[in-house]
């Protein structure tokens, strides 16, 4: 019994000391899978992409630019999760038990960041009460449009910045010697960066001010340590979920 418990706090250790954070990386794929094959549906009829979307181009290109084939595409993706998702359920190694959690802790993320941030920035950045309210949204006609545009933020925007230039950039950052808490201390902060500057980009961008700026900067920030210390699917939820509620409902 002595010898599982240091078994156990030797693994909880090394899960720390990862760059992936504390949540299962396979998990996490699998729970946002949904998201993802949602996501890849809507943009079809959509007008709008979300401008790191790394997939749905090159896979419209590889079905010879065909929407139906295209569909058909996705439907036997679908098709093959539902098998895979049968398969864990059947050896369980997976159960539908965390998703109840993960909704309802990944909801209150959602509804609190921004109020949590707006607060920061005036009570401890001092940005005046205009700079944090005259935050840029997105004027969407259509409830369908917004939903689209909240599942691909959610999914594509985490998967690259948080999974891939956070915990990538950790990784890298500790292989030059770099100690755990500086490599994912900088990694954070850059992403982070780079996650706000993105939304300034190319002819579709928003127009630049301090305000939104480091209101998104920040943002980045809280969906880093939601990724690091809770999962990325709790990242890409809460995410998803926040855009979800600014486009939609509120």
């Amino acid at each position: 019994m002595a010898a599982k418990r240091v078994v156990r706090k030797r693994v909880a250790k090394r899960g720390a000391l990862s760059p992936l954070g504390r949540g299962d990386l396979a998990t996490s794929l699998i729970l946002i899978f949904p998201l993802f094959l949602a996501y890849q549906v809507g943009v079809v009829f959509s007008t709008s992409m979300n401008g790191v979307d790394f997939v749905t181009r090159n896979v419209y290109a590889a079905v010879g630019r065909d929407r139906q084939n295209y569909l058909i595409a996705h439907l036997v993706l679908g098709t093959g999760f539902v098998v895979y998702m049968l398969y864990l359920l059947r050896k369980r190694s997976f159960s539908f038990a965390v998703v109840p959690p993960l909704l309802l802790e990944s909801t209150i993320y959602a509804l609190t960041l921004g109020s949590f941030i707006v607060f920061v920035m005036q009570q401890v950045l001092g940005f005046s009460i205009m700079m944090t309210i005259n935050l840029d949204t997105v004027a969407l006609g259509k409830t369908g449009e917004a939903v689209v545009i909240s599942l691909g933020a959610g999914v594509y925007e985490e998967l690259m910045f948080r999974l891939g230039l956070m915990a990538g950039g950790a990784i890298l950052l500790k292989r030059t010697g770099m100690e755990h808490f500086w490599a994912v201390g900088i990694a954070l902060v850059v992403s982070a960066l780079l996650f706000s500057g993105a939304h300034h980009v190319g002819a579709l961008g928003d127009k630049f001010t301090w305000g939104v700026f480091t209101y998104r900067a920040l943002a980045g920030v809280i969906f880093g340590l939601i990724f690091y210390y809770r999962s990325l699917a709790h990242a890409v939820y809460s995410h998803f979920l926040y855009d979800f509620y600014v486009l939609v409902i509120h």
